[in-house]
């Protein structure tokens, strides 16, 4: 069966994606960070000590991608990383205090747009786009 282009739902989750990470993009651009940097401040001021493999699951990209997000944050001095005290080849990641005042910058600007969308909808349509994005999910990985 072949959907006629203008009724593919894909095309507008695309472009309501599309346009919130050119938002972001944007938004994150005054601490001199990028929508991936971002993320793994957020992940790593709620998970200290997480390690990269773990951020990268958390942020939904490869290890391999959060691997050099993160080099770039450590030699910008936003991120500190340690060796695990136990397990050596375990490599703990932390904000620095300029890492987490990045992360407050970008995130008052992000918190304007994610604040931007909630008041397009009502508490119960908000709940309910949710759990029909939810249900996107679940279609897409049915496969």
């Amino acid at each position: 069966m072949v959907i006629p282009a203008q009724e593919r739902l894909g095309l507008d989750v695309k472009r309501a994606e599309q346009a919130l990470m050119t938002a972001k993009s944007a938004a994150v651009r005054s601490a001199k960070l990028t929508v991936p940097q971002y993320a793994a401040l957020l992940g790593l001021a709620d998970n200290p000590g997480i390690s990269g493999a773990a951020l990268a699951r958390l942020c939904q990209v490869t290890p391999q991608n959060m691997a050099v997000v993160l080099r770039n944050l450590d030699e910008r001095g936003l991120v500190e990383r340690t060796p695990h005290e136990w397990h050596r080849n375990v490599v703990e990641a932390r904000l620095t205090d300029s890492g987490l005042r990045a992360l407050r910058a970008a995130d008052a600007e992000v918190a304007r747009i994610e604040q931007r969308i909630a008041d397009e909808f009502a508490p119960e349509e908000r709940e309910a786009l949710r759990a029909l994005l939810g249900r996107c999910v679940k279609a897409i990985r049915a496969e």
